[in-house]
C-alpha cells in the first residue's frame, strides 16, 4: 500500500468510528428524554441517525476493506446489497435534512400554525415518501444489475460494467442525482433562507427596541451598553451561522461527490483514483456531522448526555459506596475479635 492508500484507510476508519458513537449518543438522548421524542422533528432526526449508523456498519467497512484489498471485498451478493444499501440510505439522508428544513421553515415562518400544520401524523407521511422515494432507486437499478464494486470509490455502489447500457445508465445517474440531491439542495436553500429572512425582520424589531431603550437609560454605564451592542451582533450573526452550516455541510460533503459521479459519465476527463476515493470520504463525513448539525449541539441534547453521564457516574458511585460499606461490615467481626 502506497502512503495515500494508507491515509485514506487512516480516515475511514476514524470515519467510522466517530459515526458510530456520535449517532449512537443521539439515539440515546433520545430513548432517555421524552422530551425529545414528542417533539416531532424527533422522528427526522431519528431517521436520519439510523441512516447514518448503517451506512457505518454497512458502506464504511466494505470500502476500507476495498482500499486495502484493492479489489471487491466479499461475494457479489454482499455487494450488492451494500450497494443497494448505500443508494438507499444516502437519498433518505439527503432527504431527511430537506424534511428537517421544511420543518423550521414552518416553526419560524408559520408559528402559530405550526403544531395544525406539522403533527407526528404529518411526520410520518413525509417520512413515508422518503422512504418511498429512496427505495425506488435503487431497486430500479438492482433489477437492471447496475449496482457492483466500483474500482474508482473503492466501494459497492452505482455501476454498470455493460457498455450496451451505458446511455441509459447516465440518464438514470443525472435523474437520481437530480432528484435527490439537486432538489434536496433546492429544498435547503429555499427555507432555510426563508427563515433567515424573517429571523433577520425580528432581529431589526429587537435592535430597534434595544436602541430605543438604550437611549432614554442615560445614566447606564457605557459597559452594559457595550454588552447590549455585543449581543445584537451575536443575534444577527447566530441565524446566518446555523443556515450556513446546515447547507454548507451539505454542499461540502455531497456536491464534490456528485459532480465526480456525473464528470465520470463522460470519457473525456480523466478522474483520479484517489480523488473518487476522497469524494467517497467526502460523502461518508456527512454521517459524522450529522449528529453535532442537527443534534448533539443543541441545548437540549447537550442537556440530556450531561444528564446520561452524570447518572451512570452517580450510579457507579452508589456502588462503589456499596462496595466499600460491605468491605467494611466484613472486617468488623475481625477487629472485634
Amino acid at each position: 500500500m502506497s502512503i495515500w492508500e494508507l491515509l485514506l484507510a487512516f480516515v475511514v476508519v476514524v470515519l467510522m468510528l466517530v459515526a458510530l458513537m456520535a449517532n449512537v449518543l443521539v439515539l440515546m438522548c433520545f430513548l432517555y428524554s421524552a422530551d425529545i421524542r414528542k417533539q416531532v422533528p424527533g422522528l427526522f432526526i431519528l431517521n436520519l441517525t439510523f441512516c447514518n449508523l448503517l451506512m457505518a456498519v454497512s458502506s464504511m467497512p466494505l470500502t476500507l476493506a476495498g482500499i486495502i484489498y484493492k479489489s471487491q471485498p466479499a461475494g457479489d451478493q454482499v455487494c450488492h446489497v451494500v450497494g443497494f444499501l448505500e443508494t438507499f440510505l444516502t437519498t433518505n439522508s439527503m432527504l431527511s435534512m430537506a424534511a428537517l428544513s421544511i420543518d423550521r421553515w414552518i416553526a419560524v415562518v408559520f408559528p402559530l400554525s405550526y403544531h395544525s400544520k406539522m403533527r407526528y401524523r404529518d411526520a410520518a407521511l413525509i417520512l413515508s415518501y422518503t422512504w418511498l422515494h429512496s427505495a425506488s432507486f435503487p431497486i430500479v437499478a438492482a433489477s437492471l444489475s447496475w449496482v457492483g464494486f466500483h474500482h474508482l470509490y473503492a466501494s459497492c455502489t452505482l455501476y454498470s460494467k455493460r457498455p450496451e447500457d451505458r446511455t441509459q445508465f447516465v440518464i438514470f445517474t443525472g435523474v437520481f442525482h437530480a432528484l435527490s440531491f439537486l432538489l434536496s439542495l433546492v429544498v435547503l436553500c429555499f427555507t432555510y433562507l426563508k427563515v433567515l429572512k424573517v429571523a433577520r425582520f425580528h432581529c431589526k424589531r429587537i435592535d430597534v427596541i434595544t436602541m430605543q431603550t438604550l437611549v432614554l437609560l442615560v445614566d447606564i454605564h457605557p459597559s452594559v451598553r457595550e454588552r447590549c451592542l455585543e449581543e445584537q451582533r451575536r443575534r444577527r450573526q447566530r441565524a446566518t451561522k446555523k443556515i450556513s452550516t446546515f447547507i454548507g455541510t451539505f454542499i461540502l460533503c455531497f456536491a464534490p461527490y456528485v459532480i465526480t459521479r456525473l464528470v465520470e459519465l463522460s470519457s473525456v476527463v480523466h478522474i483520479n483514483a484517489h480523488w473518487g476515493i476522497i469524494s467517497k470520504c467526502l460523502a461518508y463525513s456527512k454521517a459524522v456531522s450529522d449528529p453535532f448539525v442537527y443534534s448533539l449541539l443543541r441545548h437540549q441534547y447537550k442537556k440530556t448526555w450531561k444528564d446520561i453521564i452524570n447518572k451512570i457516574l452517580k450510579r457507579s458511585s452508589i456502588n462503589s459506596s456499596a462496595l466499600a460499606g460491605e468491605s467494611h461490615n466484613r472486617n468488623l467481626p475481625q477487629l472485634n475479635e
